[in-house]
C-alpha cells in the first residue's frame, strides 16, 4: 500500500556527512544533559511508599495534590488510577519523615481535605529494590541491543548489525537527554518505551537494509550512494504509513491518557521521530561508510572442473 510514489530518487547521501554531524551534536548535547543534570528517577527505583485509596465521590486531585505538599509532602504524584474515584498516591523517600508512619499522615492530610477516603492497599519500595530495578533495566537494554546486533549480523552483514546498534543507541541517549535536561520523571512505563522503542527503531532499519540489499543485485550499475538513494525513496510512502499511524494512538495517549500515561507516550513520541531520523539518516549512511559493496550480496559461483581422462 502507497499514498504516493517518488518516481525521482532523492540524493540522501549526498548530504550525508550533513547528516552524521547533526547527528553526532545532538547526541554529545544528550549526553551532557545526563551527566551534567542527571535523571529524576520515580520511587520505582528511589524507593518510597506507594498507596491506593477510594473515594465515594470523585475527588479533586489537584487540590490533594496542594494539600500534600503543604503538609511537606515533596513531590509526591496524585494520579487517578481505574477511575475517576481511585487515586495512587506516591510519596518519595525524605530524610525528615518516618517511612512506617508515611500511610498514616497521608491518610490524615486526605481527611482534612474532605470527602471519604478509604486505604485500599500500601506498598513501600526500599532504595535496595530500587537499586535492583536500575541494574534490571540497564541489563535489559543491554540484552536487547546484543540480540538485535547478532539478528541483524546473521540476516545482512556485520556493517549493518553495527550500523543499527549505533542508530538505535542514538535514539535511546537522545531520549535519555530529553528527560534528563527537563528532569522528567524516569518511570518503569518510561524504561518500557524505551525497550519498545528499541525494536521500533531497527524494525525501519531492517525495512530500509532489505531493499538495499534489493537493490544491489537488480541495480548493477549504480553507485552505492544511488542505491542507498534509491532504498530510502521507495520506502518512505511505507515508512509514513507505519509512524503516522503508530504517532496517532501515542498522540491519542499523551492528550487524553492523564499523568499516568504522559510520560510514557512523551518517550514513544521522542523515540517514534528521532528513530524515523536515525533508520534513515543515520544507519543508511554508516553503512555507506563501513564500506558496504555489491560484491558482499552477490554469489560467485565456482566452477566446477572437469575430470581429466
Amino acid at each position: 500500500m502507497e499514498f504516493f510514489r517518488i518516481k525521482r530518487d532523492i540524493p540522501f547521501m549526498k548530504h550525508a556527512l550533513v547528516f552524521n554531524v547533526i547527528s553526532a551534536i545532538t547526541f554529545l548535547l544528550a549526553v551532557i544533559f545526563i551527566v551534567t543534570k542527571g535523571l529524576h528517577f520515580s520511587i520505582e527505583f528511589t524507593g518510597g511508599t506507594l498507596m491506593e485509596v477510594n473515594y465515594v465521590e470523585a475527588p479533586n486531585v489537584d487540590q490533594i495534590r496542594d494539600r500534600l505538599t503543604k503538609d511537606g509532602f515533596k513531590e509526591t504524584q496524585v494520579l487517578n488510577f481505574g477511575s475517576a474515584r481511585d487515586l495512587l498516591i506516591r510519596v518519595p523517600i525524605a530524610k525528615d519523615m518516618d517511612t512506617a508512619k508515611t500511610s498514616e499522615r497521608v491518610m490524615t492530610t486526605l481527611n482534612a481535605a474532605g470527602g471519604t477516603p478509604q486505604l485500599r492497599r500500601v506498598e513501600f519500595v526500599g532504595p535496595q529494590v530500587g537499586k535492583e530495578l536500575a541494574s534490571d533495566g540497564a541489563m535489559a537494554l543491554l540484552l536487547v541491543c546484543i540480540g538485535i546486533m547478532i539478528y541483524l549480523a546473521i540476516r545482512f552483514e556485520w556493517r549493518f548489525a553495527v550500523s543499527a546498534i549505533i542508530a538505535n543507541l542514538h535514539d535511546i541517549v537522545i531520549i535519555l537527554g530529553f528527560f534528563a535536561f527537563f528532569q522528567w520523571e524516569f518511570s518503569l512505563p518510561v524504561l518500557a518505551a524505551i525497550l519498545a522503542i528499541l525494536g521500533y527503531s531497527v524494525n525501519e532499519s531492517v525495512v530500509v537494509f532489505d531493499r538495499i540489499r534489493e537493490n544491489f543485485i537488480k541495480m548493477r550499475h549504480a553507485t552505492v550512494p544511488q542505491v542507498i538513494d534509491n532504498a530510502i525513496t521507495a520506502t518512505m510512502s511505507r515508512t509514513i504509513i507505519t509512524h503516522g499511524s503508530t504517532q496517532m494512538v501515542v498522540l491519542s495517549m499523551l492528550i487524553f491518557g492523564g499523568e499516568a500515561l504522559h510520560y510514557f507516550a512523551m518517550a514513544l513520541t521522542i523515540g517514534i521521530l528521532f528513530g524515523i531520523y536515525s533508520s534513515v539518516l543515520v544507519s543508511s549512511p554508516l553503512v555507506m561508510w563501513l564500506g558496504v559493496s555489491r560484491a558482499q550480496f552477490i554469489k560467485v559461483k565456482v566452477e566446477k572442473e572437469e575430470a581429466v581422462v
